[in-house]
């Protein structure tokens, strides 16, 4: 098997195991979504803005929770994701939501083998960058599905997160790796407890490795802004310090935690 599709069948199999218990968990609150809460955080709000009428690229998008909130505020959506579990429960989430929100099944880097159009908006969020090895590739590919003057959203966590243990004890990892993380980790980031071992592989990717290919694929950068706080209590020694935001506790001053680029797609 080729490194590629072996990472990739390696990831697969971790993100297919996560599925049943991130649907379950309360992080992810699939009853209250169902009745209509919103699944997408003020960050990204922000930063999309009135989004009716808009043809929406939704990339990495897991279960399908903010494919369908997008769907609810009036744009045409598609969700991508390489989990056919994952994939498989967006589409009977949709349904549950009354929402007609499209899911394709496949990797990023083979999405010009499904679609075969131009989106208004391309937004990915939250531990989607991680996962790919290439960002020359991914910024290829996205620029490939905006039409000109659409308009990229990724919001992401920082990278200087990345480099602590999971405990937020200890600098384990460099700022930005030069190659290949392979490990195993006990439970998962919506449900610590979860009775699942899984293998992974990732990579980190420093702010440079990010914007550099967007510039060099037809885009602009827009906006860059950086936050010292999580939308999501997704780590280990979280204190909620305002509603809604986290912080690691024993980490004083605060570390940056999320970032949000937008950047245009030239004419």
């Amino acid at each position: 098997m080729e490194p590629q599709e072996a990472y990739l069948d390696i990831n697969r199999r971790s993100w297919n195991s996560r599925v049943d218990a991130h649907y379950a968990s309360d992080f992810y609150k699939v009853k209250e979504f169902v009745e209509g809460a919103c699944s997408l955080q003020s960050i990204e709000l922000e930063q999309l803005g009135d989004v009716r009428g808009l043809r929406i690229l939704h990339v990495q998008c897991h279960f399908g929770q903010d494919s369908i909130a997008l769907s609810r505020r009036g744009a045409e959506v598609t969700g991508v994701d390489f989990s056919e579990k994952a994939i498989a429960k967006a589409r009977e989430l949709a349904e549950l939501c009354g929402t007609k929100t499209r899911f394709v099944c496949c990797d990023v880097y083979d999405l010009t083998r499904h679609l075969n159009e131009t989106f208004d908006v391309v937004f990915t969020s939250y531990g989607v960058l991680g996962w790919l090895p290439d960002l020359d590739r991914w910024a290829s590919t996205l620029s490939r599905f905006l039409k000109p003057g659409g308009r990229l959203l990724l919001v992401e966590f920082h990278p200087v997160v990345w480099m602590f243990d999971d405990d937020f004890t200890t600098v384990q990892y460099p700022y930005a790796s030069s190659g290949p993380i392979h490990e195993t980790y006990t439970g998962t980031y919506a449900d610590q407890s979860a009775p699942l071992t899984q293998e992974y592989v990732m990579w980190n990717h420093g702010i440079s490795e990010v914007l550099s290919p967007l510039l060099s694929h037809g885009m602009e950068i827009n906006s860059f802004h950086e936050y010292d706080y999580s939308p999501y209590p997704c780590f280990r020694n979280c204190v909620e310090f305002e509603p809604g935001k986290f912080r690691i506790k024993h980490i004083t001053p605060p570390i940056p935690m999320v970032y949000a680029v937008t950047a245009i797609k030239k004419p």
